[in-house]
């Protein structure tokens, strides 16, 4: 499985493959997880419209020492091997490269392959050309040091990996394989895992673990068993009788779906308090659970004369997205504050208030407690 450094988390698309690869592992397989802080240097072209930002080695570097860390927590670091292609892209020879790799690449046939072909009208430069010939030169090295037959990943990179195995074949005459899966999308056709302030990131500083319970105690009725098969290790027989039972009891077993999903990624303690607070919110006994919910700093900067209004702080606890919206969500009868329902936009919360911390309830689903 290839992760791409070009942040510092993962986030719910890397999950998708993690799961794959544990379920792989059980059945006896050794997964390799390979950081691409060579291949980080030049950029994937798949999907995209227009040439990535390219980022220095230390900003990779710093990427790949969370990610790996992250990963490590996931899966049982004694069964996994982790790989980092700048050891052997980045001293590469590029002319021995180019007549031992590059002569067994057709530019015809990469060129027709569908992580280019949108790029083409655009302007699709020679640095990411070499993209492709790269990733393929990873499958190959794993091959030869690992005895690696398979290399997962994401739909969009098919092209890659099927030029990774066509590489090994003509290289030492063996097979080698490929799986992807299908990009992960609402029943609609929504691309799941986006949140308002963007990425469904795995990291619980970025994503709080009550937010990341909520975020899939809240899906839509219709991917909750899609949801259990690509993202949960229940046996497959569980998730049929889950199937059976839909109807009947969807919002426990959306309570189980979360429990599940937030335990794989941050631990089954940790998604027991995300239960009992979020259970205290539906029953309104958050007082006896208030050390569950999710906490936001607010920034000096935003406290003017020792106050700050609820708008503002509304804004900065990520409840609301603007202040026009926060204004909108008081007027709609959407807002409560340490348990009082809020009707005046103007008001104020003091510095004591804030020391104490300030419990802000957006309708029964968000609730974040502010302090300083």
């Amino acid at each position: 499985m290839g992760i791409d450094p070009t942040a510092d988390s993962l986030h719910v698309g890397h999950l998708i493959q993690l799961v794959l690869m544990t379920r792989l592992q059980r059945v006896g397989h050794i997964p390799i997880c390979l950081f691409g802080g060579g291949t980080a240097l030049i950029g994937d072209p798949s999907g995209k419209n227009d040439m990535r930002k390219m980022l220095t080695k230390e900003e990779l570097d710093y990427n790949i020492s969370n990610l790996k860390q992250q990963v490590a927590d996931f899966m049982h670091i004694n069964e996994l091997k982790i790989v980092n292609n700048a050891d052997w892209l980045c001293d590469l020879n590029y002319i021995d490269f180019l007549r031992e790799i590059g002569v067994h690449f057709s530019v015809n046939r990469m060129l027709a392959a569908e992580c280019y072909k949108q790029r083409l009208e655009e302007g699709l430069t020679f640095f990411e050309l070499n993209y492709m010939i790269m990733q393929s030169y990873d499958f190959f090295v794993l091959h030869r040091d690992y005895n690696c037959i398979l290399q997962i990943g994401g739909d969009d990179q098919w092209s890659n990996i099927l030029f990774g195995a066509d590489l090994i074949r003509r290289k030492t005459g063996t097979e080698a394989y490929a799986m992807t899966t299908k990009l992960f999308t609402t029943f609609d056709g929504v691309k799941m895992g986006k949140t308002a302030g963007g990425a469904l990131w795995l990291n619980a500083n970025k994503v709080p673990v009550y937010d990341f319970f909520q975020y899939w105690r809240n899906v839509n009725d219709a991917d909750v068993i899609k949801c259990f098969n690509c993202l949960t290790l229940k046996d497959v027989e569980d998730i049929s009788d889950y199937e059976q039972k839909l109807s009947e009891n969807i919002n426990e077993i959306k309570e189980i779906l979360a429990f599940e999903i937030t335990s794989l990624v941050h631990g089954a303690e940790e998604a027991a308090k995300a239960l009992k607070a979020v259970r205290a919110v539906f029953t309104g006994t958050l007082d006896s659970n208030i050390e569950n919910i999710p906490v936001v700093y607010v920034k000096n900067s935003l406290i003017k004369n020792d106050v700050i209004r609820i708008v503002e702080l509304l804004t900065a606890s990520g409840l609301a997205q603007s202040n026009s919206d926060a204004i909108r969500l008081i007027n709609q009868g959407g807002i409560c504050a340490n348990g009082i329902k809020i009707s005046d936009q103007n008001h104020i919360f003091s510095l004591d208030d804030l020391k104490m911390g300030v419990i802000l309830q957006k309708g029964k689903k968000r609730i974040v407690k502010c302090m300083i």
